[in-house]
Formats: structure tokens, C-alpha cells, sequence
């Protein structure tokens, strides 16, 4: 049996399979390939608690942890609307091609809808070919404002 559920920060079942999956995607070549510290492993579910627009999406299959999807509402300034950006997609290998990824995506579209939102934001590594394929399938693609000036490219600056 599958079940895509809201995830409770403040719920134990939850927590554990939040903390579980994250780690699981950390260790994965397409999450960087390390597991998370441990003041990440400590901190994580309070900040997520405290962040007025986190909300996480949980896939269990028998009741076991299988899948995970962390949101932060956002805005658009050109829109004037919220937006939803999703931060991370993970479905441990054994679960995968279960359509949990999709099933879990429709979840935070539902929500976007119902808070009025304008879109879906996420990120995918351009190496990520399978991911990448289900998010086309989903309705994502490249973000461009003029087809002249190419699409939107992510970048970061890091401060640690």
C-alpha cells in the first residue's frame, strides 16, 4: 500500500522518516554523495518547524519510508503571488519506479493551488537524465523570459 502524506514536523514517525530519507539522498552521487553532519541531523526538524513556509512531503509504501519531498513557499515579485520551490525530490532505490516521485509532486502541486500559487519551482543537475525526464513528464522545463538570452542558470555562492 502507498501513501503520500503532508508530513508533521512534530510528529516522531515522521521526523524519523524525514531525517532517514534526507540522509539517504545526501549519501546518493545525485545528492553529493556524504550523509549529513550531525548538527544537520540536530537541527534540521526544528528549523523546518520554525520555517512559516516549509512543508515536507512524505511516500510510504507497507508502512516504510520510501519517499520524501521538501517545499519552501516563496514569492514571485514579477507575479505578485506565491510560488512553491521544490528543494529536494528523494525515493530510496528500492522504491524507485513506483511512480512515488510523481505521486508526491501532485501532492505539492495540490497544495500550491490551494495557497493561490502562481508556480513550481525546482532544480535538477544536468547530468540527472532520469529526473529530469519525469519533471518534463510532469510539466517542467528550462525557465527562460526571451528565448534570445537562453535560460536561467542556477548558481550559488557558498558562505561556510
Amino acid at each position: 500500500m502507498i501513501e503520500i502524506i503532508l508530513a508533521d514536523y512534530h510528529n516522531p514517525v515522521h521526523q524519523q522518516a524525514l531525517l532517514l530519507l534526507l540522509d539517504a539522498y545526501a549519501r546518493d552521487p545525485m545528492g553529493g554523495g556524504q550523509g549529513l553532519d550531525e548538527d544537520v541531523l540536530a537541527n534540521l526538524l526544528p528549523m523546518l518547524a520554525a520555517e512559516p513556509g516549509a512543508f515536507s512531503i512524505l511516500a510510504f509504501v507497507d508502512e516504510h519510508p520510501a519517499g520524501l519531498v521538501n517545499c519552501f513557499q516563496s514569492l514571485s515579485t514579477f507575479r505578485a503571488k506565491p510560488l512553491i520551490n521544490i528543494h529536494d525530490v528523494a525515493v530510496l532505490p528500492e522504491y524507485r519506479s513506483r511512480g512515488l516521485s510523481s505521486a508526491m509532486l501532485d501532492k505539492v502541486e495540490e497544495i500550491a493551488r490551494e495557497r493561490g500559487c502562481c508556480k513550481l519551482t525546482l532544480e535538477v543537475l544536468e547530468g540527472n537524465k532520469i529526473a529530469r525526464r519525469a519533471y518534463e513528464k510532469l510539466g517542467f522545463s528550462g525557465y527562460e523570459l526571451d528565448p534570445k538570452l537562453g535560460q536561467a542558470l542556477f548558481w550559488e555562492k557558498k558562505l561556510d
